[in-house]
């Protein structure tokens, strides 16, 4: 079973400059990641795009969306800011429906030592192994159904909208 990981940015990507004290794009941390994670598994990492999911335009999430229809893989994790996470998890559910498709991020960054993005890989890619076609953002050791979801702002993480929606 392969697995097609999207990489478009978010908080999981971004670096710290030390200089300045500004969030910036370099290079993806997955392979790191994978790595570090020793992980087993077949994936087929491709970068899309290295954007804050606040500045992702309609073009760029079509563009997610077309590379998760055209996937030959039926199993798919994306990386992606949380703050527009369900937005793009909509866009995707609307037109793919014969995939399973995980979306997930990281409230640090990778490179700060204590994000959370390498537990919320981890989870994702065993997610995505398991639960039916459909989409779903897994965070925290949970995943949740993409229309059943919400960040809360004030907790630092993602929600069911019932008691029942998450896992």
């Amino acid at each position: 079973m392969s697995i097609k990981l999207l990489i478009t940015g978010g908080t999981f990507d971004k670096e710290y400059n030390e200089l300045n004290g500004l969030l910036y794009f370099k290079n993806t941390h997955v392979p790191e990641m994978l790595t570090m994670a020793r992980s087993q598994l077949d994936v087929e990492v491709k970068t899309l795009m290295m954007v804050d999911s606040l500045e992702i335009t309609e073009v760029q999430r079509a563009l997610i969306v077309s590379e998760c229809a055209k996937a030959e893989q039926d199993k798919i994790v994306i990386t992606h800011g949380t703050d527009t996470m369900t937005i793009t998890a909509k866009r995707i559910a609307e037109v793919v429906k014969d995939k399973t498709i995980v979306l997930t991020g990281a409230m640090m960054p990778f490179k700060f030592g204590s994000s959370d993005g390498l537990f919320n890989m981890g989870s994702a890619l065993a997610f995505v192994q398991i639960l039916e076609p459909g989409v779903y953002i897994a965070m925290n050791g949970k995943y949740f159904h993409w229309e059943n979801v919400e960040k809360n702002r004030m907790y630092g993480r993602f929600e069911g909208k019932s008691s029942d929606s998450s896992n």
